[in-house]
């Protein structure tokens, strides 16, 4: 049971980070491979903060900003540059690299004995349970502290998700969709399209970002390398959300971007315990985001077969 809790709050976390991949992907149509650099700044900055003495929501927001920073530098690569979308993540990826290294210090930044949201869901859970450290929940015995960050991670993600709906619905988001949509239409409307996607890319990265400072609260340290691959899965959790809840409203498909990481993480949980290695963690991710990108085209070839047969 609580490998099964630590599934679904990973899930949630890396749900942040699909949210994000969600405005560059979905809304703008932007390939933005920075999100493989921004989720180790996320959690680069709020660990170093939280090691010299920051309270984890202040660190943890700090790590929101710096994802914003880095996207903007990814939107200002291509709209004030002309350099080509996919080019500019790549160059502001690896520029990370470095800075992620200088914020750190070292390549790995331990969070052990420091006071981090996990940390501070553990001691609420501990004070409602009037001091247990477990109980039981259907016949299995759940720890406190797995249950209690799994409820302060769902609750994070659907404040973040409330806000992000609301967002898209007032002027300034619905201007950013529109960018993605028409760009032509927008400059018609007098609208800068170029300060529209420096911002949404910001916003997105930020988002990334913080799924990044969350992650390394949770696993307890943070580490250099742990954003590789991480766009593959926020695309992979878009997708499957997508296949999930089939309509294309903003509401519908922000849920669907959640639904689509637990999902994906399910999957790789229940594939890593039936006994895959763990060294071809990324591969079966790549296969697992090939299926989900050709299955739709297959079955819809396959209905369109059907009705003309």
């Amino acid at each position: 049971m609580n490998l099964l809790i630590g599934t679904f709050t990973i899930g949630f976390i890396l749900s942040l980070l699909a949210l994000g991949v969600f405005i560059s992907f979905r809304i703008f149509a932007f390939p933005d491979i920075t999100a493989d650099g921004s989720v180790t700044l996320g959690a680069a900055v709020a660990a170093t903060l939280m090691v010299h003495g920051t309270s984890p929501p202040l660190a943890s927001l700090a790590g929101f900003g710096a994802g914003m920073l880095a996207g903007a530098c990814t939107g200002t690569l291509f709209t004030r540059f002309k350099i080509n979308p996919l080019l500019s993540g790549i160059l502001v990826m690896t520029a990370l690299y470095s800075v992620n290294l200088h914020v750190m210090g070292r390549s790995n930044v331990p969070l052990l004995s420091v006071t981090t949201l996990a940390t501070q869901s553990e001691q609420i859970g501990i004070q409602l349970m009037r001091g247990a450290t477990s109980f039981g929940l259907a016949g299995w015995e759940v720890s406190v502290r797995d249950a209690s960050v799994l409820c302060a991670v769902a609750l994070t993600v659907a404040f973040t998700g409330v806000l992000l709906y609301l967002f898209l619905r007032t002027n300034l988001g619905m201007a950013m969709r529109a960018t993605g949509d028409n760009v032509q239409m927008i400059r018609a409307l007098g609208v800068n399209d170029a300060n529209m996607i420096i911002f949404g890319l910001a916003i997105s990265n930020g988002l990334v970002a913080l799924s990044g400072a969350l992650l390394a609260q949770y696993q307890g340290f943070a580490d250099v390398g742990m954003g590789i691959g991480m766009v593959v899965w926020g695309l992979a959790s878009v997708i499957i959300g997508e296949a999930l809840v089939g309509t294309n409203q903003v509401g519908t498909t922000i849920i669907g971007a959640v639904m689509g990481s637990v999902l994906f993480r399910l999957l790789v949980a229940m594939a890593l315990r039936w006994g895959l290695n763990p060294n071809d963690l990324k591969l079966i991710t790549a296969v697992f985001v090939f299926c989900a990108l050709i299955l739709p085209q297959l079955l819809r070839s396959k209905r369109l077969r059907g009705q003309h047969a």
